[in-house]
């Protein structure tokens, strides 16, 4: 059978090709026959209970200079596709809110929407981790800045990030003999008025930040661990990281089933797992990224293994 699948990312033509996690699985939907159309959010509306898309026909090739075509342009309920592709990269707004509100209409008429609307807005991919404290170093979640200085006094050396953050961006670390530490809470709590991340700081980020993807609650056998650059905490490859590809520990097999079913009954069928040393910090269910590494260091077909767990959805 011969399905409609749409995609609503951020500009196609701004992508790194040979990284885009979201190219890959266009590339898999194109070889299984699928019409794709694509959309950026500013394509999408409601009218009368009814949500719409704008889109454009696609066809996509597995070239880094040359790797879309876009065709004919038509507007057409959003339920009219099989499948719907949420692959909008973060900032986590009220525009990305309005977007969940109309593909949940399309979900109710019908549409698959990967991952599920209404669990895109309820898992927030900091906090989430608080649904699994076995699995997790100690955090604290909060925007009282006595609390923050008081937490950092008692774990020594902690890390402070904001809620919706991604890739990195004003990840902060400090420790109890820090004479920033008071600068550092006030900046990133906005003086007490934005709820931010603190956890313990773990000394394993030095062998990466693991990635791991999980598809229908099962986790690929493989992780790319992201290796902090020279004198960095941070093992985001967009604050310049290094990825290197590794199995899973039993560890890690034992977190994600810790999380699995979670993700299996919420509705989050593409989810990356972040993981320094033996825990877990973050849940990314928006358009979680590595599959093209992993695919390329393992010769794998990651997308393949994704549109299987969809087409026992759609079946």
């Amino acid at each position: 059978m011969s399905y409609r699948l749409g995609v609503i990312m951020d500009p196609i033509d701004s992508i790194c090709p040979a990284k885009d996690s979201t190219l890959a699985m266009l590339l898999e939907a194109q070889v299984r026959g699928y019409e794709l159309h694509y959309m950026e959010q500013h394509d999408v509306s409601i009218r009368e209970g009814v949500s719409y898309g704008t889109s454009r026909t696609l066809s996509v090739s597995d070239d880094n200079k040359d790797w879309f075509e876009l065709g004919d342009t038509r507007t057409r309920p959003l339920h009219e596709l099989n499948v719907i592709l949420m692959r909008k990269d973060p900032p986590f707004d009220m525009e990305y809110v309005y977007t969940t509100y109309a593909l949940e209409l399309a979900e109710k008429n019908g549409s698959l929407v990967i991952n599920k609307p209404q669990s895109l807005r309820d898992v927030n991919e900091k906090l989430f981790i608080s649904w699994f404290p076995q699995c997790c170093a100690t955090t604290l979640i909060c925007r009282d800045r006595q609390q923050l200085r008081d937490f950092i006094d008692e774990q020594k050396n902690v890390v402070v990030k904001p809620l919706d953050g991604m890739g990195g961006e004003s990840v902060f670390r400090t420790a109890i003999d820090d004479p920033n530490k008071s600068v550092i809470i006030d900046t990133i709590t906005h003086n007490g008025k934005r709820s931010v991340m603190a956890q313990r700081y773990i000394a394993e980020i030095s062998a990466g930040d693991k990635r791991i993807l999980v598809i229908d609650g099962e986790p690929i056998p493989y992780a790319l661990a992201r290796i902090p650059a020279a004198g960095e905490s941070r093992g985001n490859l967009a604050a310049g990281g290094t990825g290197k590809g590794v199995e899973l520990s039993e560890r890690d097999r034992w977190i994600c089933q810790q999380v699995g079913p979670e993700l299996r009954q919420r509705g989050l069928v593409f989810v990356g797992l972040d993981v320094i040393g033996d825990y877990l910090t973050e849940v990314n269910v928006t358009s979680p990224t590595c599959i093209r590494q992993l695919d390329s260091i393992y010769n794998l077909n990651i997308s393949a293994t994704l549109f299987d767990a969809i087409e026992r959805k759609l079946a």
